[in-house]
């Protein structure tokens, strides 16, 4: 809920849809997210870890995705919002 109050193109519809997308934000990066890292693993390296918020960011739009209630607003919405939700992460 938090993100979606901080990003203008980021909308939360009610509580129940903040959880679910917490659910699903975990199991994408359970079982897709390594999967993706291993694939463009050169090209991390040679944008020195850079394409990891790219990374980061379509795999938020994709739990987005799955989720109703939860829209997001283009690229842009979600590379910051994933950019914040790291942060949160980290405090947490």
């Amino acid at each position: 809920m938090l993100i979606g109050w901080l990003i203008p193109g980021i909308g939360v519809a009610n509580f129940i849809a903040a959880l679910i997308m917490t659910a699903v934000i975990a199991l994408v990066n359970i079982f897709i997210r390594p999967l993706v890292e291993f694939i463009s693993m050169p090209v991390n390296y040679l944008t020195l870890g850079l394409f990891g918020l790219v990374i980061n960011a379509l795999l938020f739009m994709l739990a987005g995705y799955f989720v109703p209630g939860i829209t997001i607003d283009g690229f842009v919405s979600a590379l910051l919002g994933s950019i914040v939700l790291a942060i949160l992460g980290a405090f947490i």
